[in-house]
This record gives structure tokens, sequence and C-alpha cells, in this order.
């Protein structure tokens, strides 16, 4: 129930920038704002994503850092200026959307 946020503080663990959860029900402010990046055209069943941090252009990132407390075990998630193995995310479980025509169509729309 909350959003991912994040914003230009250090992260415990890495130093690097800190990602947290933020908002009442769906409630938040721009820095929950992210951005999809796909390798294609489209977010693929099978593909590999990087989540962009609108505000900052951080990339959604997890690496070796663990905290001991208060879950044992549990890998820092922060933000990464720096494009790395690193930020790549792939869906292990969800509901797949076939695009729609006007999305199709609204994709070589060159105006904003």
């Amino acid at each position: 129930g909350r959003n991912l946020h994040s914003h230009r503080f250090a992260s415990p663990l890495s130093g690097n920038q800190e990602v947290s959860a933020f908002g009442e029900a769906g409630e938040g402010d721009y820095l929950d704002d992210w951005t999809v990046v796909c390798s294609g055209t489209y977010w693929a069943r099978d593909g590999e994503v990087r989540f962009q941090h609108t505000s900052t252009d951080v990339f959604l990132s997890v690496t070796g850092e663990q905290y001991g407390r208060p879950i044992h075990g549990q890998k820092e998630v922060h933000g990464m200026a720096a494009s790395s193995q690193n930020n790549y995310w792939k869906v292990m479980e969800g509901i797949f959307m076939q695009p729609s025509e006007v999305f199709k169509v609204e994709q070589y729309h060159a105006e904003l």
C-alpha cells in the first residue's frame, strides 16, 4: 500500500541513493515517479527492464549489501547513477496485457 520512493539521501549500507516505501494507499508525491526503460519498444514477457527515477535519474538497483537487523540477510535496494548489471529486473510472475490498437498507433505520434 505504499509507493516506491527516492530522494537525494544516502542509503544506509552502500551510500548510494536511498529508495524506500512512502505514502499511504497510493497517496504520494513526484518523488514516487519512475520510468520503465526497456531494451525494445515494449516490455516483453521474458525481457529485462530498468526502472529510472524520474526526478534524480538513478536506476533502481540491488547489490550485495545485506542488513543484519531487522531482517537478517535482506539486501539493500537503492538507486545508482550509472547503469550496470545490478539495475536489470525481470518479471517472475504477473499478468500479460496485449498492447491495444490505440497504444500501437500512439507510439508513432511525434507530439508530446
